[in-house]
């Protein structure tokens, strides 16, 4: 089912973008089941949980931890479950790599 719906998505590209289809050279269809079971994301959810108002800003992914430190000396949260969410790709990283650097003071 995957693939055929893979296919559709393809094919309504190219009615866009005519000729899209023959320049896909490869691809990997997953499914929401396939993104849980390989990357450990609940129900298929990139955004590792509701961005809901209750879930977003320095409420993400709950109050006392959305500074990007954890109760654990040097663990960070740095991920989709840490603000501004999976879907905005690398901010959480890049976030919590800047508060690793204020605690580690870097020379540079």
């Amino acid at each position: 089912v995957k693939e055929r719906v893979a296919d559709m998505i393809i094919d309504t590209i190219d009615g866009y973008a005519p000729n899209f289809g023959r320049a896909v050279v490869g691809r990997q269809v997953k499914s929401p089941l396939d993104i849980e079971r390989d990357l450990g994301m609940v129900g298929g959810d990139i955004f590792h949980g509701a961005l809901h108002l209750d879930q977003i800003y320095s409420l993400r992914p709950i109050p006392d931890y959305s500074g990007y430190r954890m109760p654990v000396d040097g663990l960070y949260l740095c991920g989709s479950g840490a603000h501004p969410g999976g879907g905005v790709s690398g901010l959480p990283g890049h976030n919590a790599a800047r508060v690793i650097l204020q605690d580690r003071k870097a020379w540079f």
